[in-house]
């Protein structure tokens, strides 16, 4: 089995849709999975859920959030070579309208550009049965060597 170490961060995303892990310890409790890993473009799944609500019964912000940087950073995880890792510098989420609960819904992430020092994605979440727009996002990620 390849170690870790010695693969690209495509080749770490094709393992966890391989062995149905999850890609982060976050999603779980937020109930979302990776779907697709391909070069520079990168797909989750997820349903928001009552514990997922805000103080108004919508579907909290950072629900959005967690899902697009997810998918926007794998994104540029996807594109990493050997021995290098990434992490978010910032990012922006622009909420179009709100995800009813219990609605599947799909964050597409798509990199734009992976240099040596930063990495740059646009994501989108749409909604599985309806096709419809929830929210779009932008990311800059730190390209990091690995010590």
């Amino acid at each position: 089995m390849q170690n870790v170490k010695e693969m690209t961060g495509l080749d770490k995303l094709t393992r966890m849709l391989r062995d149905n892990a999850p890609p982060a310890g976050i999603s779980v409790p937020l109930n979302f999975s990776l779907e697709t890993a391909q070069d520079g473009h990168v797909t989750f799944t997820g349903t928001p859920l009552q514990d997922h609500v805000n103080p108004v019964g919508t579907v909290h912000g950072g629900w959005y959030g967690t899902l697009l940087d997810s998918c926007m950073a794998c994104a540029i995880l996807s594109r990493l070579p050997v021995e290098t890792s990434y992490t978010t510098l910032e990012y922006k989420v622009n909420i179009i309208r709100p995800i009813p609960l219990g609605m599947p819904v799909r964050a597409t992430g798509l990199a734009q550009h992976v240099g040596r020092s930063t990495g740059v994605a646009s994501g989108e979440i749409r909604g599985i049965a309806d096709d419809r727009l929830y929210a779009t996002g932008s990311t800059t990620c730190m390209v990091l060597p690995r010590p």
